[in-house]
């Protein structure tokens, strides 16, 4: 008997564990690879909201510090990881 229970102790262990994984950190590596594919997709003109809540447009990029445009003659600087998320995609220059 202390041997079955033994068994079931580790089993019960082990379907834990793969809850655990399945329900805490598989959603959680979608989401950091989602967020840096959103920071590797930042460009020019994209307005975005960083994590202070500052809305802004990206004016220049460099590495991983931004130039944000907030209004007509000020720019402040600010770290690519600061930005929460993109409110809309700057429109791609089309060829006329």
């Amino acid at each position: 008997m202390p041997q079955a229970q033994s068994q079931v102790a580790v089993i019960v262990l082990w379907v834990l564990i793969v809850v655990f994984y399945l329900l805490m950190i598989r959603p959680q590596r979608a989401q950091a690879r989602k967020r840096k594919e959103m920071l590797d997709g930042l460009r020019r003109g994209d307005r975005v909201v960083t994590i202070g809540g500052i809305h802004a447009t990206i004016a220049e990029m460099k590495e991983d510090v931004l130039s944000l445009d907030l209004a007509p003659n000020i720019r402040v600087k600010a770290d690519r990881g600061a930005v929460s998320y993109v409110r809309s995609k700057a429109e791609p220059k089309g060829e006329e």
